[in-house]
């Protein structure tokens, strides 16, 4: 099993910044993969960024990209995602996902493993 902590949501004007973090613990030798997804009310679930767990590829969804950094601390097992120029449509709750060896896709259906959630209000 592996476990996903996040942290660092809030409460933003628009045009401004927030640093989002999960912390994965458990069987991580079992990720290929962290990603970022967010909800809002009465929406689906979407994409939002990703990142291999060597830390050496990245693909964002197209609404965030340039505006939205993901990285990865290797030592210490976390993913810090960048979000700069806000929107209030970047409003939602974020959810830190992993992805198990073996599978390949971006769909929330790809990744097993998933955080609680920190929700993130933009305010225009």
């Amino acid at each position: 099993q592996v476990q996903l902590v996040e942290s660092g949501g809030g409460l933003a004007q628009a045009g401004g910044s927030l640093r989002l973090s999960c912390a994965a613990s458990g069987r991580t030798y079992r990720i290929s993969a962290l990603a970022w997804f967010r909800q809002a009310p009465g929406k689906e679930r979407e994409f939002v960024a990703a990142i291999l767990w060597t830390g050496s590829l990245t693909h964002y969804a197209e609404a965030v990209r340039g505006r939205f950094t993901i990285s990865k601390n290797s030592a210490k097992n976390t993913m810090d995602l960048q979000m700069n120029n806000l929107d209030p449509e970047d409003s939602g709750a974020y959810f830190c996902a992993a992805r198990s060896l073996g599978v390949w896709g971006l769909s929330a259906s790809d990744f097993g493993s998933w955080g609680q959630g920190t929700q993130v209000t933009v305010s225009s």
